[in-house]
């Protein structure tokens, strides 16, 4: 189902099952842009167990004159502060022969609606450092860096070796 919105011929719509060649096509694209290639090792196999067997996150494609030009993956976390859940959005990727259209306006814009929509809290998401084009448009749609935060992670090897303490 397409959605519409308030730029002519620019429309959103919930990804399918279809999809998974064209998101991992976003993937790749974004990892290009973010200098990030050799991180990615999603294939459609486990895009299409994640994102449609199991639901683990959600699309939204953005469509202008039907053609692709946009996406955005993004997943329910929850606060405990707040008592609610929330959505994180993982990427937002506009091509970039589409920027400057106001389409990932409207795309974050779409996301803070479906927030209010399923009662969620609030709407966050990471950015690098580097990119001071994305932050400067994030800061004008309202958003604050949560500089008293430093995100950490356990990716590979160290996961592994992190379960093993579970158990004896």
């Amino acid at each position: 189902m397409l959605i519409d919105t308030k730029i002519d011929d620019f429309k959103l719509r919930f990804a399918e099952i279809k999809d998974v060649p064209l998101i991992l096509e976003f993937i790749k694209e974004l990892a290009n842009y973010e200098q990030m290639s050799n991180e990615v090792i999603a294939t459609e196999e486990n895009l299409k167990e994640s994102l449609f067997e199991r639901k683990m996150a959600e699309v939204i494609i953005g469509e202008y004159k039907s053609k692709p030009v946009a996406f955005a993956l993004f997943f329910h976390s929850f606060s405990t502060f707040l008592g609610r859940p929330g959505i994180y959005l993982e990427d937002l990727y506009v091509k970039p022969e589409m920027r400057g259209k106001g389409i990932g306006t409207i795309m974050l814009s779409f996301l803070a609606k479906l927030c209010v929509e399923r009662k969620c809290g609030r709407l966050e998401w990471s950015c690098l450092d580097w990119n001071a084009p994305a932050i400067e448009f994030y800061k004008q749609m309202g958003a604050k860096p949560m500089d008293e935060w430093t995100l950490y992670r356990v990716c590979g090897d160290a996961l592994d070796k992190l379960a093993m303490k579970f158990s004896k």
